[in-house]
């Protein structure tokens, strides 16, 4: 196939028009070589929706920590969160930690 074949073809002289040459360099050149390409835009795209769903679970936490400490207004609350996660006492009691056999990490004995 020759030269003079290949330009007499429709597609060709579709294709070396210099309006489609030019527009076919810019969409190549935004596409992946511009400072704002697809693929820049496509990872900083998926970066916000990642941003955005530590948003949501950051504020869900908020929320959780805001209930807590509307509870914890209540003396008797104050008192039982102590007591539940800090093991704390009163200056006459004695607390008893009670662990089940099956909570306890034990070593399996060597054959």
């Amino acid at each position: 196939m020759g030269w003079k074949v290949l330009r007499q073809k429709k597609w060709f002289k579709f294709m070396i028009n210099t309006y489609v040459l030019v527009l076919t360099i810019f969409v190549i050149w935004m596409a992946f070589f511009d400072t704002n390409s697809l693929l820049i835009h496509r990872e900083l795209q998926q970066e916000i929706d990642k941003l955005e769903q530590q948003r949501e679970f950051l504020k869900q936490e908020i929320d959780h920590d805001k209930e807590v400490l509307e509870q914890l207004r209540d003396p008797e609350e104050l008192e039982k969160y102590a007591r539940e996660n800090y093991y704390m006492k009163k200056d006459d009691e004695e607390i008893f930690l009670i662990e089940y056999e099956d909570s306890l990490k034990q070593k399996k004995p060597k054959e």
